[in-house]
């Protein structure tokens, strides 16, 4: 029953995240190319009403997320979070103007069924509430030394595909680390009430890595299309909250031969993202 919730949540989250996501970019496109990476670019977008919608939509997706997190494990709730690329391309079709090909629809198909394989197969299950200190410091170190060094590469690259990527990956090792934080966090609440929520370090840390990956979104939406950022997002997500998951967690999925459908079905929606993507040419997004 739980693990059902888990997965409703997830979705719920997944829905949110994309509308947020939809309207953060559309108020991305009339900021101007200067502020890309500069505190600016923040007041630019807070005087915009798309922007607030947007932010709404990112809120609920965290309190989805939240109650995803501490119904199932990570390993399950996270990858979840792929889906929130088709979503966001669907959303984005009345919203930016856009039109989503029929082979955009074959791809979304693909990403559906490669999800449904890779986590039928991987059966994510088990692990702790909590996670050791001895194991938070390698993650944290690990984790913010791979989005410096992604940040660093973009700073170096003109808007355009590459700088998008980058900072989207960058956003994705963020989400990924605000994910595993907030699930010990949504635990202690829930297990020990308010105020040892407010006294967890976990607590200020997913807050933060939380702000950090909503700036680098912003930055990667103002750099290039949802088509080229969201990719790099959403699979990274999914990866970094799997490898967290097992290495924090203890948490579980299947090896020996549950292997190869496991591998298939990343295969397959690696596939359908990549061809998502492409399906939705970069001409086509339109200011409002």
């Amino acid at each position: 029953m739980l693990l059902a919730l888990c997965v409703v949540f997830a979705l719920l989250g997944a829905a949110s995240n994309a509308t947020g996501t939809v309207l953060q970019r559309k108020a991305a496109l009339s900021v101007p190319a200067e502020d890309a990476l500069r505190p600016r670019l923040m007041v630019d977008m807070v005087r915009q009403p798309v922007w607030l919608l947007g932010i709404c939509g990112v809120a609920g997706a965290a309190l989805f997320q939240a109650l995803a997190l501490v119904t199932g494990p990570l390993v399950l709730a996270q990858p979840l979070f792929i889906l929130e690329l088709p979503f966001a391309l669907l959303i984005s079709v009345p919203v930016l103007h856009r039109r989503l090909p029929r082979s955009g629809w074959f791809a979304v198909g693909c990403m559906v069924a490669g999800l449904a394989l890779a986590l039928g197969s991987a059966a994510p299950a088990g692990g702790a509430k909590q996670a050791a200190m001895v194991r938070w410091i390698p993650a944290l170190v690990l984790c913010g030394g791979v989005v410096a060094v992604a940040v660093a590469l973009a700073r170096h690259r003109p808007s355009g595909a590459p700088r998008a990527a980058l900072l989207g990956a960058a956003a994705a090792v963020a989400n990924a680390m605000t994910a595993a934080m907030m699930k010990s966090a949504a635990d202690t609440f829930s297990q020990h009430g308010g105020t040892a929520f407010l006294t967890a370090w976990q607590t200020y840390g997913f807050a933060l890595c939380g702000i950090t990956a909503v700036f680098l979104l912003e930055n990667a939406l103002q750099a290039g299309s949802i088509a080229v950022s969201q990719p790099a997002l959403t699979l990274g997500d999914a990866v970094v909250s799997l490898a967290l998951g097992v290495f924090l967690y203890g948490e579980h999925i299947r090896t020996g031969w549950w292997t190869l459908p496991e591998i298939a079905g990343l295969a397959v929606i690696t596939y359908g993202t990549v061809h998502l993507s492409r399906a939705v040419p970069l001409t086509q997004e339109l200011t409002a």
